[in-house]
C-alpha cells in the first residue's frame, strides 16, 4: 500500500463558485481536450455516436433544481473532479503505488505505468471522482494540469488549469491554500467555502463557495425598472408607422 506525505510543501488546488457557474460544459469540453492530446494516455471514448455512448472524463458538471424554504427554486450546476484531498483514500489503498500524493505541491496523481487497473482507488474514493479508462486499462483522474502549470513555455496567464483558463463565468480559481493571503485562500475566508462531504475525513484542498440568496416572494425584481416601456405613447415616425399598420 502506498503511504501519504506527513505533510506538503504547497496545497495547490480549486475553488469552485456555485453562485456564478451557468453550467455551460466548458471546463468539461477543455479539460478533456488537454488531457487528451498532452499528459499521460488520451481520454478514450466508447460508441460515442452509438445508443449507449461511454467514455471517460476527468471533470463533470451535475446540475439540481433546489428549492429553498419560501422562496422561488433555483437551479444549482455543480462541477465536481479529483479534490486532492489531503488524507487521500485513493492513495492508501493503491496495491502498487500507483496513485501518489506530491510532496512539493500536494497533487494527487496516477503512474500510468505501474497501475494495473484493479479498481480500488475508484472504490475508495467517495466523491467518484476517479474513472477507469476502458481503453487503456488504466485509472484516470484529475490532474490539475501539472504539465500546464509548470510549463515555462506557455504565457504566465495559461498556467493554470485548462478549466480555470476556460470557464467564460470567471467561476473557477486556482492556487495555493496553504497561503491564507493567496487569492483561493482569501475567496474561501470571504465567502464561507465548505469541503465536499467533511465527515468523510479525506480532508478535501478544493473547495466550494456557495450560492448567494434569490430573490424571494414578495421583493421587487431587480430587472423592473428595465422591463417598463421607453415610451408610453410612439411618437413621430414610429407613431405614423403604428398607425399605417393599425389600419391594415
Amino acid at each position: 500500500m502506498t503511504s501519504l506525505p506527513t505533510s506538503t510543501q504547497r496545497k495547490l488546488g480549486l475553488v469552485i463558485d456555485l453562485d456564478t457557474c451557468v453550467g455551460c460544459h466548458a471546463c468539461v469540453i477543455s479539460c478533456k481536450g488537454w488531457n487528451t492530446e498532452n499528459y499521460g494516455a488520451p481520454l478514450s471514448d466508447q460508441r460515442p455516436y452509438g445508443a449507449d455512448p461511454s467514455g471517460t472524463f476527468l471533470n463533470r458538471v451535475h446540475s439540481y433544481e433546489v428549492q429553498p424554504e419560501s422562496a422561488p427554486a433555483q437551479l444549482v450546476h455543480f462541477p465536481k473532479s479529483c479534490l486532492h484531498c489531503e488524507d487521500a483514500p485513493c492513495v492508501t489503498v493503491c496495491p502498487t503505488g500507483a496513485s501518489y500524493k506530491r510532496v512539493e505541491d500536494g497533487i494527487v496523481l496516477v503512474n500510468e505505468a505501474d497501475c494495473i487497473g484493479c479498481g480500488l482507488c475508484a472504490w475508495a474514493c467517495p466523491y467518484g471522482a476517479r474513472e477507469m479508462d476502458a481503453a487503456e486499462g488504466v485509472m484516470k483522474k484529475c490532474t490539475l494540469c501539472v504539465d500546464r502549470i509548470y510549463n515555462e513555455n506557455l504565457p504566465e496567464e495559461d498556467r493554470v488549469p485548462a478549466c480555470v483558463r476556460t470557464c467564460p463565468a470567471g467561476a473557477r480559481h486556482f492556487g495555493d491554500f496553504a497561503d491564507p493571503d493567496s487569492h483561493v485562500g482569501q475567496l474561501t475566508a470571504a465567502r464561507g467555502g465548505f469541503d465536499l462531504m467533511p465527515e468523510q475525513g479525506t480532508k478535501p484542498v478544493n473547495k466550494y463557495l456557495p450560492p448567494r440568496p434569490r430573490d424571494t416572494l414578495g421583493q421587487t425584481n431587480g430587472l423592473a425598472p428595465f422591463l417598463d416601456p421607453v415610451a408610453q405613447e410612439s411618437k413621430g415616425f414610429v407613431a405614423w408607422l403604428d398607425r399605417a399598420l393599425a389600419a391594415l
